[in-house]
């Protein structure tokens, strides 16, 4: 993906000299890495299919697909058009039908057909009734399937909120206020999905409870720290690790419960849980999965290793820091600038020109009224804990083109960010406070736009010292 081409990178490089330079070269980086990481080109990857023999080919693994059964092709998450479109490729028209559902502004962009496959457009990160009533459809698809029958599953980032149908008497609002409170609260992806399995009718693996008896191959693009199958979309077509009480305890242990922030239906129906009145996700073990395959096509540490590729061929030296990084997104800026400061004062972990990534998720305890993303805010504090230096640049990055409830990507942070901050009369820390990344960045100049990249693997952070 070229991002130096991308119009709305553009206010990005309103600069000159070494400034210049120095954006153009964490663009370039950044751009490889995303187009690492491609949906369309991982599953096309992953796929092989013979007509002659009506054999499919999967990551090494070949399924049968008996010429009278049908092929269903269904899916949610931010990638799953492109997703989509690549199975289409393959398969052609032994696609019997299918339909995926995307978040708003996520449809298919790359040339060629989807053939019978429909898509939908959804919510997200906050389920929408567009999202149920998709949902719906896609259930349907899967209704009086037999053992002869095929279903082909795309699933990225974003399919938790984009793909759902609640639990009786748990409402669409029941559910937005729950997802809101919880984020609000700083909650990972991997307890909002926790709690998300025990409200769901399709997600915990039940997904594959209403494909069976026909077979079903799900293909996942990673966007969760470590990739635990059960976890990325709230794992629809694979066993749940996790329990009624681990959903309870969570929103124990945010402190939701206590304050009165889960809505009394959705207590109520935990609680049954707890006391055994209502059906558990199926569990590790269970015979439904024994014509489950679920495969991972691409992920973060794929996008990380391609990024440090191309630093090395601008001339870095680099250093995979971690695809594993967690926490509150102001804490862990002052980690990166940390690790920055060390190159400039002792050449250690690397010596210039260095170029770091890292990757992972952190989170956001929102405090103030302001409007912004992880990766925004982690921009900004890192910006304070540069404040004074050279030669340095932060980038974090969401690679799904939207960090939070905004159309920033992330956003650049440099040593003398805050120092024109104030010139222009904006407090730094102030902005921080409130949570207001998106505004301080928009006015100084630095916030990273890309549009839908179309791919979702969890976020990157490019650390630069020349």
């Amino acid at each position: 993906m070229n991002l130096l081409d991308n119009p709305l990178v553009r206010p990005l490089l309103e600069v000159t000299g070494p400034a210049l330079t120095r954006r153009k070269q964490a663009l370039e980086i950044l751009g490889a890495a995303l187009a690492a990481v491609d949906p369309y080109q991982a599953v096309r990857q992953a796929l092989a299919f013979d007509p002659a023999t009506n054999r499919l080919s999967v990551e090494g693994r070949v399924f049968s697909l008996p010429p009278a059964g049908n092929l269903i092709v269904i899916g949610a998450g931010k990638a799953g058009a492109p997703m989509a479109q690549a199975v289409a490729a393959v398969l052609g028209e032994r696609v019997s039908a299918g339909l995926v559902t995307v978040k708003y502004g996520y449809g298919p962009r790359r040339e060629g057909s989807a053939g019978s496959i429909q898509f939908r457009e959804a919510g997200h990160p906050v389920l929408d009734e567009a999202g149920i009533l998709a949902t719906a459809e896609i259930t349907a698809l899967l209704a009086g399937l037999n053992a002869h029958d095929t279903v082909i599953a795309v699933i990225s980032g974003g399919g938790s909120a984009l793909l759902e149908e609640p639990v009786t008497g748990v409402s669409l609002a029941d559910m937005q206020q729950l997802a809101t409170a919880m984020l609000k609260s700083g909650a990972t992806i991997n307890q909002l999905n926790t709690v998300r399995k025990h409200l769901s009718r399709v997600k915990g693996g039940q997904l594959a409870r209403l494909a069976a008896p026909a077979q079903l191959i799900g293909l996942l693009l990673s966007d969760v720290v470590s990739s635990p199958l059960d976890v990325i979309a709230s794992g629809p077509t694979v066993p749940d690790t996790t329990t009624f009480q681990d959903a309870w305890e969570i929103l124990e242990r945010l402190g939701l419960l206590e304050r009165g922030e889960v809505p009394g239906p959705i207590r109520e129906h935990l609680r049954k849980g707890l006391a055994g009145l209502s059906v558990e996700t199926p569990k590790p073990g269970d015979r439904l999965f024994e014509r489950v395959f679920t495969t991972i096509v691409g992920d973060n540490r794929v996008a990380a290793l391609a990024g440090l590729e191309k630093a090395r061929q601008l001339g870095f030296n680099t250093l995979l820091l971690s695809t594993f990084v967690e926490g509150e997104a102001r804490e862990v800026a002052k980690v990166f600038a940390g690790i920055a400061r060390e190159i400039l004062a002792t050449a250690s972990p690397l010596k210039r020109p260095a170029c770091l990534i890292a990757g992972g998720e952190t989170t956001v305890t929102v405090r103030g009224d302001g409007l912004g993303g992880r990766n925004q805010e982690m921009a900004l504090a890192a910006a304070l804990a540069l404040d004074g230096l050279e030669n340095v640049l932060i980038v974090p990055l969401a690679t799904d083109g939207s960090d939070g409830p905004n159309d920033g990507a992330g956003a650049f942070a440099e040593g003398d960010t805050a120092r024109k901050a104030r010139e222009l009369g904006l407090d730094p820390f102030d902005y921080l406070q409130r949570n207001d990344a998106y505004h301080f960045f928009e006015k100084t100049g630095a916030l990273l736009k890309t549009g839908p990249t179309n791919t979702n693997v969890n976020d990157l952070t490019l650390v630069l010292v020349w």
